[in-house]
């Protein structure tokens, strides 16, 4: 047996009893994703970058809501929300609360890499502290170390008790990765079910569901009643709306943004993710144009050509179908009349569940090593890649409270226009080479 098969036996020996991803299977890479040192460099400027970010859409949020700066922001984001998801958005208890788990999704581009969106209840925490753990002790060394995932993770809940994980039906697939990860910690953290309501005034709760599947979640009211108990993240909608970006390359916020985060932040962000824009009837307009697009409104993007459909459709959030895989149009893979058709249903969809539109970045190609456990063979996979850089927020606030605990790569074949986890994909922990 060579040294790929016996890796890959090795690995795959590892995976727990339960399994990680419930019902779902992944190639096993017979080595680490090897990154570029200017690209890892930058991923760990990110994290703190990004939690200045979400402080700053925090108070703009709320400054919004006052009317005291652009009002017209928070009517924005509180877009086809109900009554009491406006109310806990606005609740003074998490008036200054912030994600402590912040995942952007990036992809690999030709020249450089791009943040398609942002994610602070993401999956994958577990699977990729397993897989940092399991390729050390393979031999390699990966971003994070063997214990940057289960430190992080702690270290966001020090000074409370118990950290309950209280994962949804909806979000049932991630429980064996959560269970795994909290047999690696001590004896304060468990895996909960939505009908859990033991804990103590001093105990943290994980949220590890949607606010949009609240009305199955049947300890709700009396979670977001309790103002002893820590929740995090916090129940706040409009910061996991990928509006959130179309407002980062808004030009009527750029001072704002510019106060905020630093002039080299700012430009830092907006280098790093694509010019993103909210679909809306009456779009804003800088001499009768949207900003970036020589149109007037959207209803004009639909008899774009082909070429000029490098762009990809999304519903921002609070909806079943703003996670994963679903929800996602690109443009120029689409027939015309079907472009036209979807860009109709999110124009008309904007007071309920507004959508974002981005300018396409394509994925570079690149290969990456797995092992065939039928043909016992190790084989190249040519693919394009999406990272998950994890990093954990604690309470302090400070740059250096955000901490990288890995980076999860997922390799989809190169034919594949939207990159996520799939049978075919490879997943891997990455290095630095």
């Amino acid at each position: 047996m060579d040294h790929a098969a016996r890796r890959a036996n090795f690995i795959r020996d590892q995976l727990p009893e339960e399994g990680l991803f419930a019902g779902h299977h992944w190639r096993i890479a017979t080595k680490p994703l090897m990154l570029p040192g200017k690209i890892a460099r930058e991923l760990e400027r990110l994290g703190p970058i990004l939690h200045k970010f979400y402080r700053a859409s925090n108070r703009l949020y709320h400054e919004s809501t006052a009317r005291k700066l652009h009002p017209w922001v928070s009517v924005l984001l509180d877009r086809g929300k109900p009554k009491e998801i406006i109310s806990l958005n606005r609740h003074s208890r998490f008036r200054n609360s912030l994600p402590n788990v912040i995942r952007p999704d990036i992809l690999l581009t030709e020249d450089s890499w791009t943040i398609t969106e942002l994610d602070n209840i993401p999956g994958g925490i577990g699977l990729t502290a397993w897989l940092n753990k399991t390729y050390s002790e393979a031999g390699f060394e990966v971003v994070g170390g063997p214990r940057g995932m289960p430190d992080g993770f702690t270290h966001i809940f020090e000074g409370r008790n118990n950290c309950h994980i209280i994962i949804s039906e909806e979000s049932s697939t991630y429980r064996p990765e959560m269970n795994w990860l909290c047999g690696l910690l001590d004896d304060r953290f468990a895996v909960r079910d939505s009908s859990f309501t033991g804990w103590f005034d001093s105990d943290t709760v994980y949220r590890f569901f949607e606010m949009f599947d609240l009305d199955n979640i049947k300890c709700a009211t009396l979670l977001f009643a309790n103002n002893r108990l820590k929740v995090t993240p916090p129940p706040k909608t409009f910061l996991e709306e990928k509006l959130l970006l179309a407002l980062l390359h808004d030009p009527r916020l750029k001072e704002y943004w510019e106060r905020e985060l630093g002039e080299d932040s700012f430009q830092f962000l907006l280098e790093h993710t694509p010019t993103t824009w909210a679909v809306e009837p009456d779009p804003e307009r800088v001499d009768g144009k949207i900003p970036g697009l020589d149109i007037a409104d959207w209803i004009e993007a639909g008899d774009f050509s082909q070429r000029r459909r490098q762009l990809v459709l999304k519903v921002s959030g609070f909806s079943e179908f703003a996670w994963g895989s679903r929800g996602i149009f690109v443009g120029h893979d689409l027939p015309k009349n079907e472009w036209s058709n979807v860009l109709q249903n999110a124009i008309e969809e904007f007071h309920s569940s507004p959508y974002v539109i981005q300018k396409f970045h394509k994925p570079r190609r690149l290969d990456i090593h797995w092992f065939n456990f039928e043909s016992e063979e190790e084989l190249a996979l040519d693919g394009r890649a999406r990272l998950c850089p994890y990093y954990f927020a604690q309470d302090s606030g400070t740059d250096h409270s955000t901490s990288l605990g890995g980076i999860l790569a997922t390799v989809c074949p190169a034919n594949k226009k939207v990159i996520h986890g799939m049978p075919e994909a490879v997943l891997a922990p990455c290095s630095v080479g």
